[in-house]
């Protein structure tokens, strides 16, 4: 899921940068850069404790919703795998063409965001339950 995240200008020497859309992931940083891995690693954890407690993972709100909101800061995007916090794997059967299957498995071996088959099929679902009904 792609998080936006506010980038605010501190001092000469501090950044601070929020992802809005998770309350309490916030960082202060001395460069940008810096910030996004640190932020990274702060939503995993927040992400990890939500799964831990069984809470839904928040949708992320689309960058131009929050734009409106604030038009005084930089924004930018992280992306964040939010598979492995949904709770533990369960294993289904699905019927799919077999056509169907050589076009995902081609996808997954040359995609460095997909690892696997059920992977893929679990981003690809999250991205339509995310979508306004």
């Amino acid at each position: 899921m792609k998080y936006p995240v506010s980038i605010t200008k501190e001092n000469m020497h501090n950044y601070s940068l929020s992802v809005v859309d998770l309350p309490g992931c916030k960082v202060k940083a001395e460069t940008v850069d810096e910030g996004l891995t640190k932020l990274k690693k702060v939503v995993g954890d927040h992400l990890e404790i939500l799964a831990e407690y069984g809470e839904a993972v928040p949708n992320a709100q689309l960058i131009d919703y929050h734009l409106k909101q604030n038009e005084n800061v930089i924004w930018a995007i992280i992306e964040i795998d939010i598979v492995p916090y949904l709770g533990k794997s369960q294993k289904i059967n699905v019927t799919l063409p077999e056509l169907l299957i050589k076009k995902i498995d081609d996808r997954v071996s040359k995609s460095p965001e997909h690892k696997t088959r059920s992977g893929f099929i679990a981003s690809v679902c999250l991205n339509e339950l995310s979508k306004e009904i």
